[in-house]
């Protein structure tokens, strides 16, 4: 069955909504994009969800809901390891620049489940939801391990809350395990993977595990002196994480993109209308306002949402991937995560945007499985080097 246009890659496209609020838009330009930082207002119409549940329909899934302490209801969906028989054709390099993002995919149930080696938690990107990383799902589930899909708070079938831009979410994503755990649907060493929006949801959450770890391991240290340690997150064994193009810095990610998402080329008539509209109203005070805005209404300052000090921070292993030729989150953000943290391992593809690089599994495949099979559970040892990528 073929699946169009970025189903995986449309994974931090901020302003994908915007500009289809072109009446508010024309009127306050600021003001609608800071509606759009707040919150996503809908569902990138580039993700053809029909055509996903119509694939898992026919493979076997469990799915859920677990309330986090924020109160937000988050939904979950567990694919077991197994033959799907996952037929994936990247057609990228075929017909015109708009069918160059296209990719066909088919599978099977299994016969049998196997029994899991060790279970990874996938995280989407704006305006998607764990459907969207169907392909990645099975390709780990192929190779034995269990997948967990989440969907983001204000996201697919999740409720509504305060955007955190990685920072809230890691905390929902976290309760979510904990509960999931306690279930036995997450079994052996946890690895993690996250595009976009949700690589930095990625990299925060497995600061917040290596944290409660360590609190953790103080408790236990005291459990003889009379101190009651209960069941925490610790107890999961964090292994690999990989991180594909996340952004370093929130703010400054938001002034990268919108001006290339300014610059691209409209997809109707009003929608070029209203490019041309925007371009004269829009300038970087503009931006600084909107920014503003949205820090506001979340009570956050996104300039202060730091995802190098996270990645800094956190225990596991950790790969970042970037496309070098990313213009929504540019190379540069890649670059600079890499930097602020040394046992971050960090790999650039030539010829990869924002777009296309989730969509390359005949590329990413081999290295982010060999990732998660030699990367030790969370305990500060050494990080291996990655496999190299494969060429096109």
């Amino acid at each position: 069955m073929a699946v169009r246009l970025l189903l995986l890659a449309c994974a931090c496209l901020l302003l994908a909504g915007f500009t289809h609020s072109r009446t508010r838009g024309l009127a306050d330009p600021a003001g609608a994009l800071g509606a759009r930082l707040v919150a996503p207002g809908g569902v990138s119409p580039l993700l053809p969800s029909a055509k996903i549940e119509a694939l898992l329909a026919t493979i076997p899934t469990r799915s859920g809901q677990v309330t986090t302490p924020d109160g937000v209801s988050v939904f979950w969906r567990a694919l077991d390891p197994g033959d799907y028989r996952m037929h994936y054709d990247w057609l990228g390099r075929h017909g015109s620049q708009r069918q160059r993002m296209d990719y066909a995919l088919s599978l099977q149930a299994p016969a049998r489940a196997l029994t899991p080696r060790g279970t990874v938690v996938l995280l989407h990107g704006w305006m998607m939801d764990g459907g969207s990383l169907l392909p990645w799902s099975v390709e780990l589930a192929e190779r034995g391990y269990r997948t967990i899909t989440v969907d983001l708070r204000n996201h697919g079938r999740s409720g509504t809350g305060p955007s955190g831009y990685g920072t809230r979410e890691a905390g929902d994503v976290v309760a979510v395990l904990r509960q999931l755990q306690a279930q036995g649907e997450v079994t052996g060493p946890l690895h993690v993977l996250g595009v976009s929006y949700g690589a930095a949801t990625a990299i925060f959450t497995a600061r917040e595990l290596g944290a409660q770890a360590g609190h953790a391991r103080i408790g236990n240290a005291h459990a003889g002196s009379g101190h009651t340690v209960g069941p925490h997150a610790a107890d999961l064994q964090l292994g690999g994480v990989v991180a594909m193009e996340s952004f370093d810095n929130a703010g400054r990610a938001i002034r990268d993109m919108v001006p290339h998402m300014l610059q691209r080329e409209p997809d109707s008539l009003g929608e070029w209308a209203s490019h041309q509209w925007l371009r004269w109203r829009f300038d970087e005070h503009t931006l600084d306002a909107a920014i503003a805005e949205a820090d506001r209404q979340l009570a956050l300052d996104l300039d202060r949402v730091d995802v190098g000090v996270a990645l800094a921070q956190a225990p596991a292993c950790v790969l970042l991937i970037h496309g070098r030729d990313d213009a929504h989150v540019p190379v540069a953000h890649g670059r600079a995560l890499a930097a602020s943290a040394p046992r971050a391992r960090y790999l650039e593809l030539p010829g990869e945007d924002h777009l296309s690089l989730p969509m390359r599994l005949d590329r990413l495949g081999p290295t982010v499985l060999d990732w998660f099979e030699r990367t030790p559970t969370s305990n500060g040892g050494a990080c291996p080097q990655p496999l190299p990528l494969g060429r096109f």
